[in-house]
């Protein structure tokens, strides 16, 4: 739920007035009220029986709007329009709203000749998050990308990469923060030495072949001369 509230400077009974809510069209008010009555039928679709104009103070020129059912789509600006005849006074609101989600997932690929490759992902945030790989000691490790999408909830959909090529880092965090509430969360994930065991048997191997190569060249070089 988001509550914005405005107020008649200086304070003076508004009951009779205008009082109309609107994002960046006056004529598209988000919530309207007219002669004593909240005129729902008025307003964008996507705010029918989605506001509330709580008038308790009306009587000094204050009211509240109310909206339920928030989504990342009603961040932003709202002007609030007091008029009476000839007369009117406007404020306009910056809403902020967030979304924070514990939905992690790391997924490891498989093994290869440069390392393992490390993929985070989590959905539902808003704005977008900082996005980070941390280390046992808190250190940021460079990622190696970052990707991000929205959904048609406005939320977002944040990938991060990283490369682990060797041992250096046995425990590693996927962290994200929301910014403006400062908001944390976080998941890690620990990398057995067995996972790089497979590159030292093929550093191995690609050496018993390079000598291999070495031995055959040599061999063949010494034939080719005793043939002359």
């Amino acid at each position: 739920m988001l509550e914005l509230s405005c107020h008649l400077s200086p304070p003076q009974q508004a009951q009779h007035m205008e009082i109309r809510w609107f994002r960046s069209h006056y004529t598209q008010p988000v919530h309207l009220y007219r002669n004593g009555k909240d005129l729902h039928g008025d307003t964008i679709s996507k705010y029918v029986e989605r506001t509330e104009l709580l008038k308790d103070a009306i009587g000094k020129g204050k009211v509240t709007l109310r909206i339920f059912k928030v989504t990342a789509d009603d961040d932003g600006s709202y002007h609030c329009l007091f008029k009476d005849g000839e007369f009117y006074e406007e404020h306009i609101i910056e809403a902020k709203v967030t979304a924070i989600s514990s939905d992690i997932q790391i997924r490891m690929h498989p093994p290869n000749i440069k390392g393992v490759m490390l993929e985070c992902h989590s959905g539902g945030w808003f704005p977008e998050p900082c996005m980070e790989w941390r280390d046992s000691k808190g250190e940021v490790i460079p990622a190696v990308s970052k990707s991000h999408s929205q959904d048609e909830n406005k939320l977002f959909h944040v990938t991060m990469a990283l490369l682990i090529e060797g041992t250096s880092h046995q425990n590693v965090t996927c962290y994200l923060q929301n910014l403006l509430t400062q908001q944390e969360e976080s998941l890690s994930i620990v990398l057995s030495g067995e996972l790089f065991s497979w590159k030292t048997v093929w550093i191995k191997i690609l050496s018993l072949m390079a000598l291999t190569m070495i031995d055959y060249c040599m061999a063949l070089c010494v034939h080719l001369m005793c043939g002359k």
